[in-house]
C-alpha cells in the first residue's frame, strides 16, 4: 500500500500549490491513500467546511488537524457529521468530531488514520502515548495499517512516541512545526518515522507567515497580526510504502517541491 502524506496546508497559497502539484504526484506515484494536514488551510489559521470539501474534492482521502482546528467555530458541526476531517483523538471526551478514520482504498484494502496532539509546549491534553495504545488496539481489529499524524512541538516527544509505537503503528509522522526534517527512516519494528513532514504554502516565510510579521513579534514581544505572504511556494510530503498484510512500512521518502511564483 502506498500512502502520500502532505504537510500542513497554509492558506490560499497552500491550496493553490496543492492544485498545481497534486495531480502530477498522483500520476507519478499512484498512492492508494492520500492524507494531508489541513488545520491551517483557511487563511493560515483553522479550516472551514467549504475549504475541507475543496481539499477532499482534489483527491485527498483524509484531512488531519491539530490545535488550530478549532479556530473557525463553524467547523464544529462539520467535524461531527463526517470522518474525513479528523481532530486529535486525545481531546476531552465529548469534543466534536472523530480522532480517527478507517478508509477502504480502491486497490489495497483498509487503512486507518489516527490523529494525536502533543503536550510539550502545547495544551495539557490527555496523554497521547496511552491514547495511542487504546486507539491502536481498537483500529487494528479492522486493519493492520495505521498511520498516525502526531501534531506536536517538541522533537523529543515525537521521537519518543515513534519508538514507543515501533512495531505497533505503520507510521508516526510529525506535523505542526512546518519545517521538513531530514530524519525519515524505518524503525526496527517496521514503523516509518519523520520528525516533521513540513508544510505546503509560502516558501519565503517564517513557518508560513510573513517574515516582517514574525520579526516584529520577536522584536517587540507584543501581539501582532500574522498574514500569509504571496510569492514562491513549496509542497512538502512523504511517500510511504506499507505491507498491507503485516502493517510494516517498507520505505519512506521525502518529497520537496518548489514553485517559482
Amino acid at each position: 500500500m502506498k500512502v502520500l502524506f502532505i504537510g500542513d496546508i497554509i492558506g490560499e497559497p497552500g491550496r493553490k500549490t496543492l492544485r498545481q502539484y497534486l495531480k502530477g504526484l498522483l500520476e507519478q506515484h499512484r498512492p492508494d491513500l492520500v492524507i494531508a494536514n489541513g488545520e491551517n488551510a483557511a487563511g493560515g489559521f483553522g479550516i472551514t467546511s467549504d475549504i475541507a470539501d475543496e481539499l477532499l474534492f482534489m483527491g485527498i482521502h483524509v484531512l488531519t488537524s491539530g490545535n488550530h482546528v478549532w479556530d473557525k467555530k463553524e467547523i464544529e458541526p462539520y467535524l461531527s457529521k463526517q470522518n474525513q476531517l479528523i481532530r486529535p483523538a486525545n481531546y476531552a471526551e465529548g469534543s466534536p468530531g472523530f480522532g480517527s478514520a478507517v478508509i477502504e482504498t480502491d486497490r489495497a484494502g483498509k487503512a486507518a488514520v489516527l490523529n494525536l496532539e502533543g503536550r510539550v509546549f502545547m495544551s495539557n491534553l490527555d496523554d497521547p502515548f496511552r491514547c495511542a495504545v487504546r486507539e491502536l488496539e481498537r483500529l487494528k481489529k479492522e486493519t493492520p495499517v495505521v498511520i498516525i499524524d502526531f501534531h506536536a512541538e517538541a522533537t523529543s516527544e515525537k521521537a519518543a512516541l515513534a519508538w514507543y509505537l515501533d512495531g505497533k503503528a505503520s507510521a508516526v509522522l510529525g506535523t505542526h512545526t512546518h519545517v521538513q526534517t531530514a530524519d525519515e527512516r524505518i524503525l526496527p519494528g517496521g514503523t516509518a518515522f519523520i520528525t516533521d513532514v513540513g508544510m505546503t504554502g509560502p516558501a519565503e516565510s517564517v513557518i508560513g507567515v510573513r517574515k516582517e510579521d514574525a520579526i516584529n513579534r520577536f522584536l517587540t514581544q507584543r501581539p501582532h497580526k500574522f498574514e500569509i505572504p504571496k510569492g514562491p511556494t513549496m509542497l512538502n510530503a512523504v511517500l510511504i510504502d506499507i505491507d498491507g498484510s503485516s502493517g510494516r512500512a517498507r520505505s519512506v521518502e521525502r518529497i520537496n517541491l518548489r514553485s517559482p511564483s
